[in-house]
């Protein structure tokens, strides 16, 4: 039997806003058509009235699941290189520990309306969880290696963790420009185009990335000398880390670029210039957890490449919440309207992750999961706004 579910407005994300539309939906949640109030269709039908907007499942583009066990443990505005020198050190915490701390995480996020979630993995520790999940995952397992020498080697163990996964099929990615060599981003870029699965890599999270790029100076010096890693052989290019990493790649590589919070507009005009294949994804409860600062999302909204939304980890967010970002965003950028925004949450990620054709929006046929905004004004979000699962 099939249910009715209306609201104030239906947000389909890929359609205009039905003001008192109305979402069937079947036993196995799959959508069988959205309405108009004076549709004949819905003539007599029990519907299930609410007060808020109903839009789709959110999709996560951007999380750990596993460093959930260091939730609360690393205080704030540390900057990003003391945040790793310490996400670092917690690694070796007891397995049943970040097992349970996964699972509470898991269902955080789906009592949060996530239906769908791009999760960065070091180690297979969280293929049990996401396997038992009702959450979709698509796992991307970061390689590190900043020494050219290791690379092969690197990959290959990569490899071996990404097997771990069964069935998932994980990509396989760089962690970011300061951690993995030219000629490891090259491996993985073909490692890329055999798997046919997209990357996801940190991108200018803090500005010492910049610096070190540009004239190899800043704090990222430290970092390796704390870690014994010789860079003699590494060499300034004079320009910022983003215009140096990405012609390591295909131009057609899809590519998701986590984080952005001192890219330039510079830095994005090189971007659409090439024609990259690029979506870029924005965590802000993290970047002002660790930096305190969120990237300039004006810069980024006026071209054509897609914008995602990240939770990044419970070890730099307080919740693992699309809401929780959303809310956020418009807080600092309040001339954003949430019929834009709500793309970010959604049916970009969607698009990204290659789920399209059944998650990130409310169309017939797809089974995207089904999400009540509470406590809305209007076509906005409000401090008090909540979200509720409905499907």
């Amino acid at each position: 039997m099939n249910t009715f579910f209306s609201a104030d407005y239906v947000l389909p994300s890929t359609g205009k806003a039905i003001k008192d539309g109305i979402v069937e939906i079947s036993e196995d949640g799959i959508i069988r058509g959205i309405y108009t109030p004076d549709n004949p269709m819905v003539s007599g039908k029990a519907i299930a009235k609410h007060h808020g907007i109903i839009t789709p499942g959110f999709v996560n583009a951007h999380c750990h699941l596993e460093l959930s066990h260091m939730k609360g443990v690393i205080p704030k505005h540390t900057g990003l290189i003391p945040f790793l020198q310490q996400v670092m050190s917690l690694r070796t915490t007891d397995e049943l520990q970040i097992t349970n701390a996964m699972k509470a995480a898991d269902k955080q996020l789906y009592d949060n309306g996530i239906v769908a979630v791009g999760d960065h993995a070091n180690t297979s520790v969280s293929a049990a969880v996401k396997a038992a999940s009702k959450i979709y995952y698509h796992t991307f397992v970061e390689v590190l290696g900043f020494e050219p020498e290791l690379a092969s080697q690197k990959l290959t163990a990569a490899i071996g963790v990404a097997n771990e996964f069964g069935n998932e099929s994980p990509s396989i990615t760089a962690h970011a420009p300061y951690s993995v060599s030219k000629e490891l981003f090259k491996l993985l870029n073909e490692e890329s185009f055999q798997r046919k699965k997209p990357l996801s890599i940190h991108n200018q999270e803090s500005e010492a990335e910049n610096q070190l790029f540009r004239y190899k100076t800043g704090q990222f010096l430290d970092f390796y000398k704390a870690l014994g890693k010789d860079i003699t052989d590494f060499k300034a290019q004079a320009r910022n880390s983003l215009q140096t990493f990405m012609p390591y790649l295909s131009l057609d590589t899809p590519v998701l670029l986590v984080h952005n919070t001192y890219s330039s507009s510079k830095d994005i005009f090189f971007i659409e210039r090439q024609g990259r294949n690029v979506t870029w994804c924005f965590c802000p409860n993290a970047n002002l957890y660790i930096e305190g600062i969120l990237p300039k999302l004006k810069n980024f909204i006026h071209y054509r490449h897609d914008i995602t939304l990240g939770t990044d980890s419970l070890a730099s967010n307080d919740r693992l919440c699309i809401l929780s970002e959303l809310k956020t965003i418009h807080q600092h950028f309040p001339d954003l309207s949430l019929t834009e925004t709500i793309k970010w949450a959604t049916i970009n990620g969607a698009r990204f992750l290659g789920i399209a054709d059944k998650y990130g929006s409310l169309e017939t046929g797809k089974s995207p999961g089904l999400n009540l905004l509470t406590h809305t004004q209007g076509l906005a979000l409000t401090p008090d706004t909540e979200v509720v699962r409905l499907v």
